[in-house]
Protein backbone atom coordinates (compact mmCIF):
# COMPACT_ATOMS: atom_id res chain seq x y z
CA UNK A 1 0.00 0.00 0.00
CA UNK A 2 1.51 3.72 -0.77
CA UNK A 3 0.35 7.28 -0.50
CA UNK A 4 0.77 9.29 -3.41
CA UNK A 5 0.08 13.49 -3.39
CA UNK A 6 -2.40 12.04 0.20
CA UNK A 7 -4.42 9.22 -1.79
CA UNK A 8 -4.01 6.07 -0.20
CA UNK A 9 -3.66 2.90 -3.20
CA UNK A 10 -3.78 -0.40 -2.81
CA UNK A 11 -1.72 -2.98 -5.55
CA UNK A 12 -4.32 -5.17 -6.21
CA UNK A 13 -3.19 -8.32 -8.07
CA UNK A 14 -6.27 -8.20 -10.95
CA UNK A 15 -6.27 -12.09 -11.90
CA UNK A 16 -7.22 -12.71 -8.26
CA UNK A 17 -9.38 -10.06 -7.73
CA UNK A 18 -11.46 -11.46 -10.66
CA UNK A 19 -11.05 -15.17 -9.20
CA UNK A 20 -12.42 -13.50 -6.12
CA UNK A 21 -15.76 -11.85 -7.38
CA UNK A 22 -16.32 -15.29 -9.16
CA UNK A 23 -16.24 -17.16 -5.82
CA UNK A 24 -18.80 -14.71 -4.87
CA UNK A 25 -20.99 -14.70 -7.64
CA UNK A 26 -21.28 -18.52 -7.12
CA UNK A 27 -22.30 -18.43 -3.34
CA UNK A 28 -24.95 -20.55 -2.33
CA UNK A 29 -27.42 -17.61 -3.05
CA UNK A 30 -30.23 -19.98 -0.66
CA UNK A 31 -28.14 -18.54 2.43
CA UNK A 32 -27.14 -15.59 1.27
CA UNK A 33 -29.98 -14.78 -1.02
CA UNK A 34 -27.93 -11.97 -3.35
CA UNK A 35 -24.28 -10.24 -3.07
CA UNK A 36 -25.85 -7.13 -1.55
CA UNK A 37 -26.39 -9.15 1.68
CA UNK A 38 -23.29 -10.75 2.36
CA UNK A 39 -22.97 -10.83 6.11
CA UNK A 40 -22.96 -12.97 9.01
CA UNK A 41 -21.56 -15.98 6.75
CA UNK A 42 -18.20 -17.51 6.90
CA UNK A 43 -17.13 -16.82 2.91
CA UNK A 44 -13.89 -17.89 2.22
CA UNK A 45 -11.68 -20.78 3.31
CA UNK A 46 -7.82 -19.45 3.00
CA UNK A 47 -6.07 -21.85 0.98
CA UNK A 48 -2.36 -23.15 2.65
CA UNK A 49 -1.13 -22.43 -1.07
CA UNK A 50 -2.18 -19.86 -3.76
CA UNK A 51 -3.64 -16.28 -4.30
CA UNK A 52 -1.71 -14.26 -2.79
CA UNK A 53 -3.98 -12.59 -0.38
CA UNK A 54 -4.70 -11.65 3.29
CA UNK A 55 -8.12 -11.51 5.26
CA UNK A 56 -8.14 -7.70 6.14
CA UNK A 57 -7.14 -6.88 2.58
CA UNK A 58 -10.18 -9.51 1.22
CA UNK A 59 -12.19 -7.63 3.19
CA UNK A 60 -11.05 -3.93 2.34
CA UNK A 61 -11.34 -5.02 -1.41
CA UNK A 62 -14.82 -5.98 -1.21
CA UNK A 63 -15.82 -2.41 0.28
CA UNK A 64 -14.05 -0.53 -2.11
CA UNK A 65 -15.90 -2.56 -4.87
CA UNK A 66 -19.08 -2.18 -2.76
CA UNK A 67 -18.55 1.23 -2.82
CA UNK A 68 -17.14 1.92 -6.70
CA UNK A 69 -20.17 0.28 -7.09
CA UNK A 70 -23.13 2.07 -5.44
CA UNK A 71 -21.03 5.49 -6.34
CA UNK A 72 -20.90 4.41 -10.66
CA UNK A 73 -24.63 4.00 -10.20
CA UNK A 74 -25.04 7.30 -8.91
CA UNK A 75 -22.38 8.82 -11.28
CA UNK A 76 -20.38 6.46 -13.77
CA UNK A 77 -18.00 9.30 -13.75
CA UNK A 78 -17.01 8.41 -9.95
CA UNK A 79 -16.16 4.57 -10.06
CA UNK A 80 -12.95 4.66 -11.79
CA UNK A 81 -11.24 6.76 -9.80
CA UNK A 82 -12.16 4.72 -6.39
CA UNK A 83 -10.92 1.78 -8.43
CA UNK A 84 -8.78 1.99 -11.56
CA UNK A 85 -9.74 -0.95 -13.55
CA UNK A 86 -13.42 -0.80 -12.52
CA UNK A 87 -14.31 -1.68 -16.08
CA UNK A 88 -12.26 -5.34 -14.99
CA UNK A 89 -14.83 -6.10 -12.56
CA UNK A 90 -17.90 -4.19 -13.20
CA UNK A 91 -20.06 -6.91 -15.19
CA UNK A 92 -19.19 -9.05 -12.24
CA UNK A 93 -20.33 -6.69 -9.74
CA UNK A 94 -23.13 -5.85 -11.60
CA UNK A 95 -24.36 -9.57 -11.44
CA UNK A 96 -23.60 -9.88 -7.78
CA UNK A 97 -25.29 -6.48 -6.97
CA UNK A 98 -28.62 -6.54 -8.44
CA UNK A 99 -29.42 -10.66 -8.49
CA UNK A 100 -31.85 -11.81 -6.99
CA UNK A 101 -32.44 -15.31 -7.58
CA UNK A 102 -30.08 -18.35 -7.37
CA UNK A 103 -27.16 -18.10 -9.18
CA UNK A 104 -25.66 -21.73 -8.97
CA UNK A 105 -25.15 -23.98 -6.06
CA UNK A 106 -22.89 -24.38 -4.10
CA UNK A 107 -20.62 -27.47 -3.75
CA UNK A 108 -21.05 -30.91 -1.62
CA UNK A 109 -20.41 -29.37 2.06
CA UNK A 110 -21.18 -32.55 3.95
CA UNK A 111 -17.50 -33.78 3.44
CA UNK A 112 -15.75 -30.33 4.24
CA UNK A 113 -17.80 -29.29 7.48
CA UNK A 114 -15.38 -28.54 10.22
CA UNK A 115 -15.90 -27.46 14.16
CA UNK A 116 -14.89 -23.75 12.42
CA UNK A 117 -17.00 -23.68 9.01
CA UNK A 118 -20.54 -24.22 8.10
CA UNK A 119 -22.93 -24.64 5.59
CA UNK A 120 -22.27 -20.81 3.42
CA UNK A 121 -18.36 -21.69 3.48
CA UNK A 122 -17.22 -22.04 0.02
CA UNK A 123 -13.07 -23.39 -1.38
CA UNK A 124 -11.26 -20.99 -3.41
CA UNK A 125 -10.19 -22.78 -6.89
CA UNK A 126 -6.45 -23.78 -7.27
CA UNK A 127 -4.90 -20.85 -9.25
CA UNK A 128 -2.70 -21.41 -11.99
CA UNK A 129 1.47 -21.47 -11.21
CA UNK A 130 2.85 -18.10 -10.84
CA UNK A 131 5.26 -16.18 -12.34
CA UNK A 132 8.61 -16.08 -10.03
CA UNK A 133 8.99 -12.71 -11.45
CA UNK A 134 6.08 -12.03 -9.47
CA UNK A 135 6.77 -10.20 -6.08
CA UNK A 136 4.72 -12.19 -3.44
CA UNK A 137 2.47 -10.52 -1.29
CA UNK A 138 1.07 -11.59 1.87
CA UNK A 139 -0.05 -15.05 2.19
CA UNK A 140 -2.01 -16.36 4.76
CA UNK A 141 -3.18 -19.42 6.39
CA UNK A 142 -5.85 -18.99 8.76
CA UNK A 143 -9.60 -19.20 9.69
CA UNK A 144 -12.58 -18.90 6.97
CA UNK A 145 -12.67 -15.09 6.12
CA UNK A 146 -15.95 -13.27 7.78
CA UNK A 147 -17.47 -10.50 5.57
CA UNK A 148 -20.13 -8.83 6.92
CA UNK A 149 -22.33 -5.67 5.85
CA UNK A 150 -21.26 -2.69 7.23
CA UNK A 151 -24.40 -0.34 7.17
CA UNK A 152 -21.74 2.88 6.29
CA UNK A 153 -21.09 0.64 3.09
CA UNK A 154 -24.22 -1.36 2.32
CA UNK A 155 -27.46 -0.09 3.12
CA UNK A 156 -29.21 -3.31 2.42
CA UNK A 157 -28.43 -4.28 6.27
CA UNK A 158 -32.40 -5.37 7.60
CA UNK A 159 -33.05 -4.51 11.41
CA UNK A 160 -35.88 -5.48 13.51
CA UNK A 161 -37.27 -4.58 16.74
CA UNK A 162 -39.79 -7.48 19.04
CA UNK A 163 -41.72 -4.86 21.38
CA UNK A 164 -41.75 -1.20 20.67
CA UNK A 165 -41.45 0.43 23.81
CA UNK A 166 -39.19 3.89 24.69
CA UNK A 167 -35.78 1.79 24.65
CA UNK A 168 -36.87 -0.02 20.78
CA UNK A 169 -37.80 3.89 19.85
CA UNK A 170 -35.11 5.37 21.04
CA UNK A 171 -32.56 2.32 19.47
CA UNK A 172 -34.78 2.65 15.94
CA UNK A 173 -34.37 6.39 16.27
CA UNK A 174 -30.39 6.67 16.72
CA UNK A 175 -30.46 3.37 14.12
CA UNK A 176 -32.33 5.51 11.34
CA UNK A 177 -29.86 8.99 12.01
CA UNK A 178 -27.59 6.94 10.77
CA UNK A 179 -27.25 5.01 7.39
CA UNK A 180 -29.51 2.44 7.89
CA UNK A 181 -33.23 3.35 5.96
CA UNK A 182 -36.28 3.06 7.35
CA UNK A 183 -37.29 0.79 4.55
CA UNK A 184 -34.85 -1.78 6.30
CA UNK A 185 -36.36 -1.70 9.67
CA UNK A 186 -39.52 -3.42 10.91
CA UNK A 187 -41.10 -3.65 14.25
CA UNK A 188 -43.45 -5.91 16.34
CA UNK A 189 -45.99 -5.70 18.61
CA UNK A 190 -49.25 -7.66 19.90
CA UNK A 191 -50.59 -4.29 19.85
CA UNK A 192 -50.81 -0.92 17.81
CA UNK A 193 -50.65 1.63 20.73
CA UNK A 194 -46.94 2.15 20.17
CA UNK A 195 -46.36 1.10 16.63
CA UNK A 196 -47.95 4.68 15.27
CA UNK A 197 -44.63 6.63 16.15
CA UNK A 198 -42.87 3.77 14.48
CA UNK A 199 -44.88 4.40 11.26
CA UNK A 200 -44.43 7.71 11.30
CA UNK A 201 -40.99 7.25 10.77
CA UNK A 202 -41.21 5.17 7.77
CA UNK A 203 -40.74 1.82 9.02
CA UNK A 204 -42.55 -1.00 8.42
CA UNK A 205 -44.77 -3.07 11.44
CA UNK A 206 -46.48 -6.32 11.92
CA UNK A 207 -47.71 -8.40 15.26
CA UNK A 208 -45.92 -11.35 14.26
CA UNK A 209 -42.79 -11.66 15.78
CA UNK A 210 -41.84 -14.32 13.35
CA UNK A 211 -41.97 -11.98 10.86
CA UNK A 212 -39.65 -9.73 12.49
CA UNK A 213 -37.23 -12.25 12.38
CA UNK A 214 -37.50 -13.55 8.82
CA UNK A 215 -37.21 -9.82 7.58
CA UNK A 216 -34.24 -8.89 9.96
CA UNK A 217 -30.55 -9.87 10.36
CA UNK A 218 -30.00 -8.19 13.53
CA UNK A 219 -32.94 -8.10 15.78
CA UNK A 220 -33.11 -6.30 18.57
CA UNK A 221 -35.43 -8.51 21.54
CA UNK A 222 -36.69 -5.05 23.68
CA UNK A 223 -39.42 -6.50 25.64
CA UNK A 224 -40.01 -7.18 29.34
CA UNK A 225 -37.65 -9.30 31.49
CA UNK A 226 -40.87 -12.20 32.23
CA UNK A 227 -41.94 -12.39 28.55
CA UNK A 228 -38.01 -12.84 27.23
CA UNK A 229 -39.30 -16.60 27.93
CA UNK A 230 -41.85 -17.00 25.96
CA UNK A 231 -40.84 -14.84 22.94
CA UNK A 232 -37.56 -16.77 22.31
CA UNK A 233 -39.60 -19.83 22.33
CA UNK A 234 -41.89 -18.75 19.61
CA UNK A 235 -39.27 -17.86 17.37
CA UNK A 236 -36.22 -20.23 18.00
CA UNK A 237 -36.90 -22.09 15.30
CA UNK A 238 -36.65 -19.53 12.55
CA UNK A 239 -33.07 -18.20 13.87
CA UNK A 240 -30.36 -18.57 11.43
CA UNK A 241 -26.70 -18.26 11.66
CA UNK A 242 -27.29 -15.02 9.97
CA UNK A 243 -28.79 -13.68 12.61
CA UNK A 244 -27.54 -11.10 15.70
CA UNK A 245 -30.08 -10.96 18.61
CA UNK A 246 -29.59 -8.49 20.50
CA UNK A 247 -31.75 -8.67 24.14
CA UNK A 248 -32.10 -5.51 26.16
CA UNK A 249 -34.22 -6.82 28.80
CA UNK A 250 -32.95 -6.02 32.46
CA UNK A 251 -31.49 -9.02 34.39
CA UNK A 252 -32.15 -11.78 31.11
CA UNK A 253 -28.38 -13.29 31.54
CA UNK A 254 -26.73 -14.47 28.05
CA UNK A 255 -26.40 -17.90 29.65
CA UNK A 256 -30.34 -18.08 30.07
CA UNK A 257 -30.60 -16.67 26.45
CA UNK A 258 -28.45 -19.07 24.63
CA UNK A 259 -30.47 -21.42 26.37
CA UNK A 260 -33.53 -20.89 24.80
CA UNK A 261 -32.32 -20.25 21.69
CA UNK A 262 -30.71 -23.07 19.04
CA UNK A 263 -26.83 -23.59 19.42
CA UNK A 264 -25.82 -21.61 16.36
CA UNK A 265 -27.91 -18.37 17.59
CA UNK A 266 -25.55 -15.33 18.10
CA UNK A 267 -26.40 -13.56 21.26
CA UNK A 268 -25.58 -9.83 22.50
CA UNK A 269 -26.75 -8.26 25.67
CA UNK A 270 -27.12 -4.44 25.59
CA UNK A 271 -28.24 -2.01 28.26
CA UNK A 272 -29.42 1.36 27.00
CA UNK A 273 -31.05 3.90 28.83
CA UNK A 274 -33.67 6.50 28.05
CA UNK A 275 -31.64 9.55 26.55
CA UNK A 276 -31.28 7.20 23.86
CA UNK A 277 -34.89 8.88 22.54
CA UNK A 278 -32.29 12.33 21.80
CA UNK A 279 -29.37 10.42 20.33
CA UNK A 280 -27.47 10.72 24.03
CA UNK A 281 -27.87 7.42 25.69
CA UNK A 282 -25.19 5.52 27.56
CA UNK A 283 -25.47 1.70 26.44
CA UNK A 284 -23.07 -1.23 27.04
CA UNK A 285 -23.23 -4.11 25.73
CA UNK A 286 -21.45 -7.66 25.97
CA UNK A 287 -20.90 -10.94 23.62
CA UNK A 288 -22.37 -14.40 24.12
CA UNK A 289 -20.63 -17.23 23.54
CA UNK A 290 -20.88 -17.67 19.75
CA UNK A 291 -20.88 -13.65 19.26
CA UNK A 292 -17.83 -12.97 17.51
CA UNK A 293 -15.22 -9.48 17.67
CA UNK A 294 -17.14 -8.34 14.42
CA UNK A 295 -20.58 -8.65 15.65
CA UNK A 296 -20.18 -6.30 18.26
CA UNK A 297 -18.55 -4.07 15.75
CA UNK A 298 -21.32 -4.36 13.88
CA UNK A 299 -23.53 -3.15 16.67
CA UNK A 300 -21.19 -0.17 17.71
CA UNK A 301 -21.57 1.14 14.39
CA UNK A 302 -25.47 0.33 13.98
CA UNK A 303 -25.92 2.25 17.28
CA UNK A 304 -22.94 5.28 16.74
CA UNK A 305 -25.89 7.64 16.70
CA UNK A 306 -27.58 6.96 19.94
CA UNK A 307 -25.06 8.23 22.06
CA UNK A 308 -21.60 6.40 23.97
CA UNK A 309 -21.46 2.63 22.70
CA UNK A 310 -19.25 0.44 24.96
CA UNK A 311 -18.79 -3.05 25.42
CA UNK A 312 -17.69 -4.84 28.91
CA UNK A 313 -18.08 -7.99 30.55
CA UNK A 314 -21.46 -9.36 32.03
CA UNK A 315 -20.87 -8.50 35.17
CA UNK A 316 -20.91 -5.12 34.51
CA UNK A 317 -24.11 -5.00 32.59
CA UNK A 318 -26.59 -5.38 35.66
CA UNK A 319 -23.89 -2.33 37.49
CA UNK A 320 -25.27 -0.15 34.17
CA UNK A 321 -28.18 -0.46 34.79
CA UNK A 322 -27.93 0.87 38.38
CA UNK A 323 -25.61 3.24 37.19
CA UNK A 324 -27.45 4.75 33.93
CA UNK A 325 -30.10 2.97 33.42
CA UNK A 326 -31.65 3.71 36.97
CA UNK A 327 -29.49 6.66 37.18
CA UNK A 328 -31.45 8.54 34.71
CA UNK A 329 -33.91 8.78 37.04
CA UNK A 330 -32.24 9.29 39.86
CA UNK A 331 -30.64 12.60 37.87
CA UNK A 332 -34.49 13.79 37.39
CA UNK A 333 -35.43 13.32 40.97
CA UNK A 334 -32.33 15.61 42.04
CA UNK A 335 -33.04 17.73 38.89
CA UNK A 336 -36.76 18.17 40.44
CA UNK A 337 -35.58 18.73 43.92
CA UNK A 338 -33.40 21.82 42.80
CA UNK A 339 -36.32 23.27 41.44
CA UNK A 340 -38.62 22.98 43.89
CA UNK A 341 -35.98 24.49 45.78
CA UNK A 342 -35.71 27.71 43.60
CA UNK A 343 -40.01 28.11 43.77
CA UNK A 344 -39.59 27.41 47.63
CA UNK A 345 -37.17 30.91 47.19
CA UNK A 346 -39.89 32.84 45.47
CA UNK A 347 -39.09 31.62 41.60
CA UNK A 348 -42.34 30.64 39.21
CA UNK A 349 -42.26 26.82 38.41
CA UNK A 350 -41.86 26.89 35.06
CA UNK A 351 -39.01 28.55 34.98
CA UNK A 352 -37.07 26.68 38.07
CA UNK A 353 -37.88 23.84 35.89
CA UNK A 354 -35.87 25.13 32.79
CA UNK A 355 -33.07 26.59 34.75
CA UNK A 356 -32.44 23.07 36.63
CA UNK A 357 -32.96 21.10 33.50
CA UNK A 358 -30.80 23.46 31.61
CA UNK A 359 -27.97 22.76 34.85
CA UNK A 360 -28.23 19.40 34.85
CA UNK A 361 -27.81 19.47 31.18
CA UNK A 362 -24.70 21.83 30.85
CA UNK A 363 -22.40 20.10 33.93
CA UNK A 364 -22.96 17.07 32.16
CA UNK A 365 -22.11 18.12 28.82
CA UNK A 366 -19.04 19.86 30.85
CA UNK A 367 -17.93 16.50 32.52
CA UNK A 368 -17.90 14.85 29.73
CA UNK A 369 -16.19 16.66 27.50
CA UNK A 370 -13.58 18.00 29.80
CA UNK A 371 -12.23 14.33 31.04
CA UNK A 372 -11.97 15.95 34.36
CA UNK A 373 -12.98 14.11 37.70
CA UNK A 374 -16.32 15.32 39.09
CA UNK A 375 -14.73 16.57 41.86
CA UNK A 376 -12.02 18.30 40.15
CA UNK A 377 -14.69 20.32 38.93
CA UNK A 378 -16.78 21.19 42.07
CA UNK A 379 -13.74 22.67 43.67
CA UNK A 380 -13.67 24.70 40.80
CA UNK A 381 -16.97 26.34 41.40
CA UNK A 382 -16.30 26.48 45.08
CA UNK A 383 -15.00 29.98 46.55
CA UNK A 384 -13.75 30.44 49.95
CA UNK A 385 -16.65 31.25 52.14
CA UNK A 386 -18.99 31.11 49.12
CA UNK A 387 -22.59 30.34 48.14
CA UNK A 388 -22.00 26.83 46.55
CA UNK A 389 -19.56 25.52 49.83
CA UNK A 390 -22.65 26.24 52.04
CA UNK A 391 -24.79 24.94 49.27
CA UNK A 392 -22.28 21.28 49.06
CA UNK A 393 -22.55 21.31 53.26
CA UNK A 394 -26.03 21.10 53.46
CA UNK A 395 -26.08 18.21 50.81
CA UNK A 396 -23.47 16.53 52.71
CA UNK A 397 -25.48 16.91 55.91
CA UNK A 398 -28.35 15.73 54.72
CA UNK A 399 -26.61 12.47 53.17
CA UNK A 400 -26.35 13.06 49.39
CA UNK A 401 -23.39 11.23 48.40
CA UNK A 402 -24.44 7.79 50.43
CA UNK A 403 -27.91 8.12 49.51
CA UNK A 404 -26.77 8.27 45.58
CA UNK A 405 -24.52 5.45 46.46
CA UNK A 406 -27.35 3.05 47.58
CA UNK A 407 -29.38 3.66 45.10
CA UNK A 408 -27.20 2.71 42.57
CA UNK A 409 -26.33 -0.25 44.56
CA UNK A 410 -30.03 -1.18 45.16
CA UNK A 411 -31.12 -0.79 41.34
CA UNK A 412 -27.79 -3.41 40.76
CA UNK A 413 -29.03 -5.67 43.11
CA UNK A 414 -32.62 -6.05 41.92
CA UNK A 415 -30.69 -6.27 38.13
CA UNK A 416 -29.30 -9.07 39.61
CA UNK A 417 -32.29 -10.18 41.20
CA UNK A 418 -34.27 -10.10 37.77
CA UNK A 419 -31.54 -12.43 36.45
CA UNK A 420 -31.69 -15.35 38.98
CA UNK A 421 -35.99 -15.14 38.27
CA UNK A 422 -35.44 -15.49 34.58
CA UNK A 423 -32.92 -18.02 34.83
CA UNK A 424 -34.88 -20.07 37.25
CA UNK A 425 -37.79 -19.66 34.65
CA UNK A 426 -35.77 -21.10 31.94
CA UNK A 427 -35.32 -23.90 33.21
CA UNK A 428 -38.46 -25.13 34.30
Amino acid sequence: MERESGIKKQNWDVKETEVFLEVLKELDMRKCLDGRKVRNTRLFRVAPEGFRRSVDRLKVRWKLLKSAYYKGKRDSDLAPVKVQGWWRYEETMVAIMESGHALASGPDRATEATEDSDSSVVNWPQPAPQDPSVQNLDLVVGPPLIIKADPEMDGQLKVGFIGAGNMAFGIAKGILAGNVPASCVTVGAPSSRNLGRFQEMGVAVTHSNVDVVCRSDVVFVAVKPHLVPPVLAEIAGRVTERHVLVSVAAGVTLETLEELLPEHAVVVRLMPNLPCLVQEGALLYCRGSRAKTEDGALLRSLLGRCGLVEEGPEAWIDVHTGLSGSGVAFVYLFAEALAEGALKMGMPSSLAHSIAAQTVLGAGRLLRDSGKHPAQLRSEVCTPGGTTVFGLHALERGGVRAAAMTAVEAATERAKELGRGSSSGSRK
